[in-house]
């Protein structure tokens, strides 16, 4: 700009610049999402967004504009020259560009987490060499968004407003005194900034306070900010133990996740056990479980799902714990749920971790986990070895096994295309002795959503994931053709769920608790461990172990936040989720949400919409308050092997 301002004026102009980015970045957002918040939007409700927003914005500015503003106002002469503040207008351009980006990002990413980006991304995915190439098909995907960004960062250029210090007509002294004052005072208020108010008793904000300002927690990403989520997050304490309780015996008569099994017939239920974690695959999908959807009349895309749970046993309600791949494996394989951020990319990793295949290694049972992406993807390899798998096969496996084509079989994103992935995992089963217990976490109905060259005309349904989940599908039944017809088929308990879920389009699967519907599904070939049925009960991921455990007949005490389908009644079954600093309980025909501090809200589970507000049960929150401090007392302590 032409005309010249002082440096604190051309800061404060500057300021303003970046708090219209932000605001930019915020409609984006929403418009981008604009299918999952326009359920709950209302007018009424607009001044406390703006309120909500414009809190954490400035305290997102300021981390983002820290520098730049050390920059400007640091009392030093020799800085007063259009040579420096040309590159003090580098470095505003730069940062603030790149929170901008990484806002428009997370408007892509949020479908698949329902929830703002934190610092841990950084760690889900350190073990991936693929993700220049997914970018690049997301930035072609979401050219809007890479032509705004451009947009942004070029009027931030343009509209930067070039500051002009008249100091020859100040003495060096008053100068100085002048600039530590102006320093001082802009320090303060940024301070306050950051944390978020200016009183005493203003704690720093967290992502959680966000919820003070939305009527589901789910909205709550349109008033939080990426920067402010990723800085925030960034080498923070993630569990804390929250002492709801006065002592851990009273805290243990309200709720333990210690199991100590009665039963003395494992010697005659030695059933294999193979999982199936399906990625992406939701209970929106799959028509069995959707009878209501659309009037009546939706078929969903899973045919062959829906002929194997038609001899099964499934839930009526039945979810997920976490809304991403690495929240899914703790919480099937394991038994501990996602609370705040996945436990294994947290300094909680290096806690000593049971699970089922440790469990049954003990016991004779020989253990592997497949995943057909490279070794290292995910993190999922670490986690397997230390949760007892004796044996981990991925790509690398898959490639060398001179039954298979190799890598002509690579989907060119991920990992190997299920189909052959499949078959590849049932004939190692081939080669193992019985019994044994194994794992698969699937690929192909994954972003960027493309299907093998060979599939294409498989019809595309109203969601880009529509086609790989029918894919999927139909490698599931190419899996179970090829399985029925080998020795261990009728000896084996075969585990159905998705690890998390993913697009939708219908209204229910939007909603705070309807973001974690997904399938647990129990197939046992010899019809003789239980009868096919929908039962009329809650269940969960974490169910997945104790269940399993309970038809084998174990023994061994264990560890799992769920319990055993089979034979817990229907009005004690459980499923316990978080999302957006709030925790999600579901019981006995409610849910209940609470922020760790008080109770935000209750609901009927038959409100599927989650529009109607009621009373929580007495005790709810009781149970609530210790499933959250059993867990965070045991992540603390290193004790989730151990009572």
């Amino acid at each position: 700009m032409k005309k010249y301002f002082s440096p604190l004026a051309a800061l404060c102009l500057n300021i303003l610049l970046a708090y219209g980015a932000f605001a930019v970045a915020h409609v984006a957002y929403a418009l981008e999402n604009y299918s999952y918040f326009a359920p709950a939007f209302s007018f009424s409700a607009l001044p406390d967004l703006l309120v909500g927003t414009l809190r954490f914005d400035t305290s997102g500015m300021v981390y983002v504009n820290m520098l730049y503003a050390i920059l400007m106002l640091f009392p030093l002469w020799l800085k007063e020259n259009d040579v420096y503040h040309r590159f003090c207008r580098v470095v505003f351009v730069v940062l603030n560009g790149i929170a901008f980006v990484a806002n428009m990002a997370d408007a892509v990413y949020f479908r698949y987490t329902l929830r703002r980006t934190t610092s841990t991304v950084f760690k889900e995915f350190a073990g991936e060499d693929n993700l220049v190439g997914i970018f690049a098909i997301e930035i072609l995907r979401h050219w809007y968004l890479l032509l705004l960004s451009i947009a942004v960062i070029y009027l931030l250029w343009r509209l930067y407003t070039m500051p002009k210090c008249n100091c020859a007509s100040l003495r060096p002294i008053v100068y100085f005194a002048t600039g530590i004052l102006v320093f001082a005072a802009v320090v303060g208020l940024s301070i306050a900034g950051m944390r978020g108010g200016f009183t005493r008793a203003t704690r720093p904000i967290t992502l959680s306070n966000a919820n003070q300002y939305v009527s589901r927690p789910v909205d709550a990403a349109l008033i939080l900010n990426t920067p402010f989520t990723i800085i925030r997050t960034i080498g923070k304490k993630v569990f804390v133990n929250p002492h709801y309780f006065r002592s851990e015996e009273e805290l243990s008569r309200v709720y333990t996740p210690w199991h100590t099994p009665t039963s003395d017939s494992i010697s005659a239920k030695r059933r294999n056990v193979v999982v199936l974690i399906v990625e992406s695959f939701g209970r929106e999908y799959i028509g069995s479980l959707n009878k209501t959807l659309e009037n009546g009349t939706y078929k969903g895309y899973t045919p062959f799902a829906d002929s194997l749970i038609s001899q099964s046993l499934t839930f009526k309600y039945s979810f997920a714990n976490g809304h991403k791949s690495i929240d899914g494996m703790p919480s099937i394989l394991s038994g501990i749920p996602m609370m705040i951020e996945p436990f294994f990319v947290t300094p909680a990793a290096l806690n000593k971790v049971g699970g089922l295949a440790a469990t049954l290694g003990a016991q004779g049972y020989q253990t592997a986990f497949f995943h057909g992406a490279q070794r290292g993807s995910m993190g999922f390899q670490a986690f397997a070895r230390a949760t007892g798998f004796a044996d981990y096969y991925g790509r690398e496996d898959f490639c060398a096994d001179p039954r298979t084509r190799g890598d002509e079989d690579f989907d060119g994103n991920w990992a190997i295309w299920d189909e052959p992935f499949l078959q590849y995992y049932a004939m190692k089963m081939n080669d193992m002795h019985e019994p044994f217990m194994t794992a698969v976490f699937t690929a192909s109905s994954h972003h960027p959503f493309v299907v093998p060259a060979d599939y294409e005309a498989l019809p595309s349904g109203t969601l880009s994931i529509h086609k790989c989940i029918r894919y999927t599908d139909n490698a599931l039944r190419q899996f179970f053709a090829y399985a029925s017809r080998q020795p261990w088929y009728e000896n084996t308990l075969f585990v159905l769920t998705s690890d998390h879920t993913n697009m939708t389009d219908h209204e229910y699967y939007m909603t705070d608790l309807g973001g974690f519907s997904a399938p647990v599904v129990f197939f046992d070939p010899q019809h003789s461990l239980f009868q096919p049925a929908i039962q009329d009960k809650v269940a969960q991921q974490t169910d997945i172990m104790p269940t399993v455990l309970g038809l084998l007949g174990n023994t061994q005490p264990y560890l799992a936040f769920g319990c055993d389908l089979m034979t817990t009644p229907p009005d004690s079954t459980f499923a316990v989720s978080y999302t957006n600093g709030v925790y999600q309980y579901v019981k006995n025909g409610y849910v209940i949400q609470y922020d760790g501090v008080e109770s935000i809200s209750a609901y009927l589970l038959t409100d599927s919409l989650m529009k109607n507000k009621v009373a929580p049960p007495d005790g709810m929150l009781t149970e609530l308050k210790a499933i959250i401090e059993q867990y965070m007392m045991r992540m603390v302590s290193d004790r989730l092997m151990s009572e």
